[in-house]
């Protein structure tokens, strides 16, 4: 999925109005496994100026960058956060840990050979899913409609809990910027 799919559901899932904070942290469990990428990947393109195709085609593959997708993406931290606010009943720091790991349940369904080791640091092994979100080698058209529904339920239930407009410009804004991307990646990929 893509990073504003991921926010939509992550959000609809754990974010609740009686819990305070819930909903910024499950948002930004949502962010997280995507966030070195978006360092990474931005450092690299706009400050050192590096190819797209480099970037891309060599860095995200380097040992360096999977070492960090590896920290960020793993079950087992994920689970240890969500075992650690379960025991001392921190509901939005479930609420963190469970869009997390909603997050790398996802990734690791819908990434082929850019897929990453989400079982670090017991194993470097890496799950190349049959299924991609984004790559039409691997079946992108048929994942994108279950997305782009997954996204629309999510974007429903967040409208119906919050009426508050700035949410609901937030959610209106991530579902236009999640289309579009969906179709980019339809279109060139």
């Amino acid at each position: 999925m893509n990073t504003p799919a991921h926010l939509l559901v992550g959000a609809a899932l754990f974010a609740r109005k009686d819990i305070r904070q819930s909903g910024k942290l499950a948002l930004f469990g949502s962010l997280l496994p995507d966030l070195s990428l978006y360092l990474l990947a931005g450092t690299s393109l706009f400050l050192l100026q590096i190819p797209p195709q480099r970037v891309f085609d060599e860095l995200y593959f380097s040992e360096a960058w999977q070492s960090i997708f590896a920290i960020d993406n793993s079950f087992l931290i994920w689970g240890l956060i969500l075992a650690i606010a379960l025991f001392w009943k921190r509901l939005a720091w479930v609420a963190f840990a469970g869009a997390g790991l909603v997050h790398i349940v996802t990734d690791f369904a819908m990434h082929n050979d850019d897929a990453r080791p989400h079982f670090w640091p017991l194993s470097d092994w890496v799950f190349e899913s049959p299924f991609s979100y984004w790559d039409s080698d691997h079946n992108a058209a048929m994942v994108a409609p279950f997305t782009l529904l997954a996204v629309l339920i999510s974007a429903w239930l967040l409208w119906k809990r919050w009426p508050n407009w700035g949410v609901r410009i937030a959610v209106l804004i991530g579902c236009g910027i999640e289309i579009w991307v969906v179709r980019q990646w339809l279109l060139f990929f």
